[in-house]
């Protein structure tokens, strides 16, 4: 008997050693991310607004860094989720972090010698997009091999806290410490990716589903989508997000409003980014000790609604505290979904698929992050930057309606309990079972 299987559901993961090292290594990493984004997006628009461009067009130059980090990781996620099936997932992940304290560094040094240019933020996005195809699927696979599936939620809302925490201080250490020095940022980041890789090597030997030998890769990769395609509670989960959050990002656009809408500079710049952080972080450590247990499927649906409505009145402010406070509710509304949708998505799924459809997950995530940033500054290009981050809203709130009737498995889901026959028959059967 080893020591997570003594534990009941209210123990921590926290008392688990691999989990804290995961708990350390995921924090760290996502400071780091979070500072360096947030300034890789500001120093993108400040150089294409001091370099003549208007308002508009400096926004297209956002939506190019959302487009170029999103087109490898679309390519790149089904080989990516095959990889954290197939390989240590502690390893992949050593190796995608080591290459953004790579990204991290080399940013400092054009930063440091003021040679940086637009070409040189460009390259660096379609890296950090090769790697985080590779370093999303490994670590969402890596978390439920740390823990029972008893305290698998409370894990989902810690790992989350580490993430929030990540977007609250990041963008903190990016802002307030590139208005000290512009180079900064980016050695913070090198710093904080190299703690990471450091805790993560803490993380002892885990265990690995069994590889099936007689299936080709492809075969395998093409498995993993099709068991998300036909389970309807793991589908209409993924998919509401990615629309909602593809319609309604508004992340994007923040140099815009910090510089020419709300002019509160680089420093506000970090407020609106951390604003929605706050929020989340607040939910997540509500729910890492008050874990939720019923009507999850409706209350995921209300909770996107009232993302798209925040969303909606960030968008017409033009007041800094009242921006600020639409932003924690579009962080808390969010990251309540996230709850929810994340707790569902690892409790349906088997162990030997969770890396596959983490990636499949990750995808539809990058496609509401970064390809959101694409069409959001596409967007903002055409109709200005106001009416993009409404229009957005609105969506929001309309997808949420339509998801609602064409999946109404997600507003009969009274609790994350997975079916006992998904979880216990072979594959091949539960991808049948699921058939409509």
């Amino acid at each position: 008997m080893n020591e997570t299987d003594t534990l009941s559901p209210e123990s921590s993961p926290l008392r688990i050693a691999n989990f804290r090292a995961y708990f350390v290594s995921r924090l760290t990493m996502t400071l780091a991310q979070y500072a360096m984004m947030l300034i890789i997006g500001w120093q993108t628009y400040n150089i294409a607004r001091d370099s003549g461009l208007g308002v508009a067009e400096a926004s297209g130059q956002l939506a190019l860094i959302g487009l170029l980090q999103f087109v490898p990781l679309f390519l790149l996620t089904p080989f990516s989720g095959w990889a954290a099936d197939h390989f240590d997932r502690r390893n992949v992940a050593r190796l995608t972090m080591l290459a953004q304290l790579g990204c991290a560094a080399t940013l400092t040094w054009f930063t440091w010698s003021e040679t940086l240019t637009i070409t040189a933020l460009f390259g660096v996005a379609i890296v950090l997009g090769i790697v985080r195809a590779f370093n999303g699927p490994a670590l969402s696979a890596l978390a439920p091999n740390l823990v029972p599936k008893t305290i698998l939620p409370n894990a989902i809302a810690l790992s989350s806290i580490a993430w929030q925490t990540g977007m609250i201080v990041g963008p903190a250490i990016g802002g307030y410490t590139h208005a000290i020095y512009p180079a900064l940022p980016y050695a913070f980041a090198c710093a904080l990716f190299g703690v990471a890789i450091t805790a993560l090597s803490f993380i002892g030997k885990v265990p690995q589903p069994p590889r099936e030998a007689n299936k080709r890769p492809i075969h395998q990769m093409v498995e993993g989508l099709r068991y998300v395609v036909h389970n309807k509670m793991v589908l209409g989960a993924i998919t509401l997000d990615l629309f909602a959050v593809f319609l309604a990002g508004a992340t994007a656009l923040f140099p815009v409003f910090a510089r020419d809408i709300l002019q509160v500079g680089e420093t506000g710049l970090a407020q609106l980014a951390m604003a929605p952080a706050v929020g989340a972080a607040l939910t997540a450590l509500w729910f890492s000790f008050r874990p939720l247990k019923t009507n999850v499927g409706p209350r995921m649906l209300w909770a996107v609604g009232i993302f798209g409505m925040a969303t909606i009145i960030f968008g017409f402010s033009k007041w800094m505290p009242l921006s600020l406070a639409m932003l924690f509710i579009v962080g808390a509304a969010d990251m309540f979904s996230v709850y929810i949708r994340q707790s569902l998505i690892q409790l349906h799924t088997p162990d030997d698929k969770r890396g596959r459809v983490s990636s499949v997950s990750l995808l539809t995530i990058s496609a509401s992050n970064e390809f959101g940033d694409f069409f959001s500054g596409s967007l903002a290009f055409l109709i200005g930057p106001v009416f993009a981050v409404v229009g957005g809203g609105v969506g929001a709130i309309v997808t949420v309606a339509i998801w609602a009737r064409i999946f109404p498995v997600l507003r009969t889901t009274r609790t994350f309990d997975p079916p006992e026959e998904l979880l216990d028959s072979p594959p091949e059967e539960k991808l049948q079972e699921q058939m409509p």
